[in-house]
């Protein structure tokens, strides 16, 4: 049996790995991360209290930053921002609900390598407060030095 240390919480914490863990098929392993690999992230439209507006794939209401330049995510540079805004990232070329124009969706890199959902050129989030699918209560909320809009279908500022 190995034993590996760690430090978690300024605690030393020793775990043991077993032999089972290192005995799993690796097909298994493999298929696993190709099926990760494969999932891309759905953006649709959905009826909130400010109309229709861009959700994610699980109905959560998608922001834009209007400090963000043209592809470029501004908010990472900003104490704290992330974390209440984190980015809307897709480990595949992002597809297209009904009503979605495929054509404006795409994605750019973030530092790390992760790929972070564009529409319209605008890079998307989420509010990570938001506890309720179509819930839209964030849009025109100014935070962070700027403010937070959801997008409609064309890509224009929803508040």
């Amino acid at each position: 049996m190995k034993r590996i240390h760690l430090l978690r919480n300024g605690t030393l914490v020793t775990a043991a790995v077993t032999a089972a863990l290192a005995a799993l098929p690796a097909a298994t392993a493999g298929a696993a991360t190709s099926a990760r690999a494969a999932r891309a992230v759905k953006i649709q439209l959905r009826h909130t209290s400010l109309g229709k507006v861009l959700v994610d794939a699980s109905g959560f209401v998608v922001y834009h930053f209007s400090k963000d330049t043209a592809k470029k995510n501004t908010c990472l540079t900003v104490s704290e921002c992330s974390t209440t805004w984190p980015a809307l990232t897709s480990s595949g070329q992002p597809t297209a609900g009904p009503g979605v124009k495929s054509s404006l969706l795409s994605t750019i890199k973030l530092p790390g390598g992760t790929r972070q959902v564009t529409y319209a050129g605008h890079p998307l989030y989420r509010y990570a407060a938001a506890t309720e699918r179509g819930e839209s209560g964030y849009a025109g909320v100014k935070q962070f030095g700027g403010t937070w809009f959801a997008l409609s279908a064309s890509g224009a500022n929803v508040k």
